[in-house]
């Protein structure tokens, strides 16, 4: 198994965890952390074994804790425009482009880039203690990992508008009361509600769940027909095995079996 210096993997039951792990630097996504998830994320994407990925932070007090500042001060326009382009690329194509159920398990804060990565993820369970939010106009920036497009399409335009402009925190419960977060728990209780959830999609067809992610993905890309996307990938699951055992389960009146 590869090494890596930032972060932690294990795949178990069928789930690749991916843990950020810098506690010391409040897990800030460094270049060299981002390498690592690139690289960890297309050998999950391309594992079959894996069926689902959790992605969190080392430790009790930061899932990621935004990007690594210290990176930033010699950076060229030209360097800074290609690290936002890198990022985009990462969490679009990877990690929401995942073609199998991704949750950020966020235990802490997650600020900045780490909320931006949190957003590229398919779903968001938050711990009590968790803190959202973009802090970047304090620094003269933006969000610059797809945070000023992904959060109006979760939570709405004005609600966006305001988190951004101001750079205000907010808490796991104002969170999961916009939309942000899917559900709120007890910090001893996020990995297994997360692992819970997967479990649960485990048992559905694996060709149709990543069929769904896709025609989701699909709603918010300008490049594509979401609605074509939507029927031409209904229209192809009538042909597949999956749909005719998931059939044949509810009028035999038993629990399907899909392939694993």
């Amino acid at each position: 198994m590869i090494q890596y210096s930032n972060l932690k993997y294990e795949v178990k039951d069928s789930i690749g965890y991916i843990i950020i792990d810098r506690e010391p630097q409040m897990n800030a996504l460094n270049q060299e952390t981002l390498d690592e998830l690139q690289e960890i994320f297309k050998q999950f994407n391309a594992d079959n074994h894996v069926r689902g990925i959790i992605l969190t932070g080392a430790g009790h007090k930061a899932f990621v804790a935004g990007a690594d500042i210290k990176e930033f001060t010699d950076l060229s326009v030209v360097q800074a425009r290609w690290l936002s382009e890198r990022g985009h690329i990462i969490f679009t194509d990877l990690i929401e482009g995942a073609p199998k159920p991704v949750i950020a398990a966020i235990n802490g804060y997650a600020l900045g880039g780490g909320l931006e990565m949190a957003l590229a993820c398919h779903m968001r369970i938050a711990s009590e203690n968790a803190k959202m939010g973009l802090p970047e106009v304090s620094l003269g920036l933006i969000p610059g990992y797809g945070g000023t497009q992904r959060l109006p399409a979760l939570i709405g335009k004005g609600p966006a508008m305001q988190m951004i402009l101001t750079g205000d925190m907010i808490d796991a419960q104002k969170a999961y009361e916009i939309g942000l977060v899917n559900e709120v728990v007890p910090q001893e209780k996020l990995i297994g509600r997360a692992e819970e959830i997967l479990q649960k999609i485990f048992t559905r067809s694996r060709v149709a769940v990543a069929s769904a992610i896709d025609a989701i993905n699909a709603a918010g890309d300008k490049r594509r027909d979401g609605s074509k996307v939507e029927m031409d990938t209904f229209g192809h699951l009538f042909g597949t095995d999956d749909f005719k055992e998931g059939v044949s389960a509810f009028l035999e009146k038993r629990t399907p079996k899909f392939p694993l």
